[in-house]
């Protein structure tokens, strides 16, 4: 099984983001951290499950049972139901990129048992210097 863990921060809503995405297989684990648009909090969680989904999809890891894992109500609850009124286009996105597993398993997790993601979304945001 591969579980793809996701969160995403935003500084400000909207304001700037990252996500952060942590790749769990039996082999080997990945961390992956990445600057997103300015955006809501709600579209990065999103951006967030799309962009873990893009990079197991560059691995080569589209096979099998997938668990993916998010901190996010809102997000969890639209896989779930496979609609959201605002966020649908993602919403399709997300399933358009889950057709190659044979099983999909979508799990929401309290913001403790999602530390690794949440640091490497908070450590992709951008640092505010002075001038």
């Amino acid at each position: 099984m591969i579980k793809l863990y996701t969160d995403a921060a935003t500084r400000g809503n909207p304001g700037p983001s990252a996500a952060g995405i942590l790749i769990v297989t039996p082999e080997r684990q990945y961390q992956l951290q990445a600057p997103l648009p300015e955006q809501s909090n709600h579209d990065a969680e999103f951006a967030a499950v799309i962009l873990g989904l893009e990079q197991l999809a560059n691995r080569g890891l589209t096979t099998g049972i997938l668990q993916i894992n998010v901190d996010s109500k809102l997000v969890f609850q639209s896989l779930e139901k496979q609609y959201a009124k605002h966020y649908q286009a993602a919403v399709d996105r997300i399933l358009a990129l889950e057709a190659p597993y044979s099983m999909v398993i979508h799990q929401w997790i309290p913001e403790r048992q999602n530390q690794g993601a949440h640091h490497l979304a908070q450590q992709g945001l951008p640092h505010l210097t002075d001038c």
